[in-house]
């Protein structure tokens, strides 16, 4: 991890009213806030760290924030109780982890199975166990993008793009990868040392990782990977290697997801969810909206839709082994919508201002309609013209993703905390 010394930066930022603030400065190539208001100059402090290499190359961040919490000159400015949706958010996190340990835990369940008899049977049923695991980890993104236990761990959990020939053979390179690399030990702590050393790309771990172990490079234009189940057969060439990272990388993911339901886990002292509950409301409540706002308005709306629909590759494809990557956009935008209402969010809004949060009903329902008629699988939408009609139904999810990361802008401006979304 890079490490700058403390600075100061004048920049173009949206408070309320008069209202000055202390926040992470972004870097000339790191995020920048969007303007809701009419304050142009403030000053902001960063504590100098910029993000882990991960999921979309920069994490949705490149310096942390100090403080959420805009100052206001106003002493009876964001006066609210935030105590119910501080609570059902860390209820709601804690939930939805063990939930994803649980699906992931099913995942591994069927892939051992698979490599206890490997067939083109019991292929099936681990790639479409791995399917069925994913909803309830996308739910879970609307956690991260803040200082929370997930940034130490995504980087091995949902790391992408992919480099596959980092990990395993592929067209035209029948000895690619560490799976046939002898001098490469089998062990888990040598593939997580090995994991983005080099490149962001050089992902040897997590959901991407296994997804390509069981499907392989997806080299069809009409359908997903199509690894043979031989590959797995034990005592082959490099079978034993490659069933051994499968096994290793699997029971990983689920280590990681039980330790972020551990790090929620209502009732320890010490843990992370103990510390956000003694959080001063709004540096809470920033954190809640920032979780969605980054990953509407950057991370979906940019890294994985405008990047991929500018350069039109099938490698810019979040899921691309299994032609899912559909799913992952419909199972993103429901954990914001979960965050929004589960945590009542929007309640808290709507007190303070009834239109606006009716707006922001307004702007997830929209962008749930528009992802909702996206063409399947997404790389035919890669494929077709860019005027062509699939293409369009793609950028029009691309707006609606930039109008709801702004309208959380706003929401958090009347909630008086510091909402800062990434820009190209």
């Amino acid at each position: 991890m890079a490490k700058h010394l403390k600075t100061w930066t004048t920049l173009s930022l949206a408070v309320l009213g008069s209202a000055s603030l202390s926040a992470a400065a972004p870097a000339p190539d790191a995020p920048h806030p969007s303007a809701a208001l009419h304050q142009p100059l403030v000053l902001a402090q960063t504590n100098g760290e910029a993000g882990e290499g991960g999921e979309g190359g920069s994490e949705g961040g490149g310096s942390s924030v100090t403080s959420y919490a805009l100052e206001s000159t106003d002493p009876t400015a964001f006066q609210y109780d935030a105590a119910p949706q501080i609570a059902a958010y860390a209820e709601l996190v804690q939930t939805s982890y063990t939930k994803a340990a649980a699906e992931a835990r099913a995942m591994q369940g069927a892939i051992a199975a698979f490599l206890a008899a490997p067939s083109a049977e019991t292929l099936a049923k681990a790639r479409g166990a791995w399917v069925a695991a994913r909803p309830a980890y996308l739910l879970t993104e609307a956690f991260r993008f803040y200082d929370g236990p997930i940034e130490a761990a995504e980087g091995g959990i949902n790391a992408w793009p992919m480099n596959e020939a980092y990990v395993d053979y592929v067209e035209g390179n029948p000895k690619a990868g560490l799976v046939n690399d002898p001098a490469v030990g089998m062990d888990l702590g040598g593939l997580e040392s090995l994991n983005q050393k080099q490149d962001e790309a050089d992902v040897t771990t997590g959901w991407h990782a296994i997804e390509f172990l069981l499907w392989g490079q997806d080299l069809s234009a009409d359908g997903p990977g199509n690894r043979p189940f031989t590959d797995y057969i034990a005592g082959q060439a490099n079978n034993d290697r490659r069933r051994a990272y499968l096994e290793l990388v699997t029971a990983e993911l689920v280590h990681e997801l039980d330790e972020l339901a551990e790090a929620w886990e209502p009732g320890k002292g010490d843990n992370y969810a103990a510390k956000f509950l003694q959080l001063p409301p709004r540096e809470a409540i920033g954190r809640m909206i920032n979780g969605m706002a980054i990953l509407a308005g950057y991370e979906l709306m940019s890294e994985r839709l405008a990047v991929a629909l500018d350069s039109g590759d099938q490698e810019d494809e979040h899921s691309c082994f299994s032609d899912t990557t559909k799913q992952d956009f419909v199972h993103d935008l429901a954990g914001i919508q979960a965050v929004w209402t589960g945590a009542k969010l929007d309640q808290l809004l709507r007190a303070q201002d009834e239109p606006l949060a009716s707006r922001m009903d307004g702007l997830i329902a929209d962008a749930e309609a528009k992802i909702a008629r996206l063409g399947d699988p997404w790389d035919q939408v890669l494929a077709r013209p860019k005027n062509s009609p699939e293409r369009q139904a793609a950028e029009d999810v691309v707006t609606a993703l930039e109008a709801l990361g702004k309208g959380f802008t706003d929401t958090g401006a009347k909630l008086g905390v510091l909402v800062l979304i990434p820009s190209e």
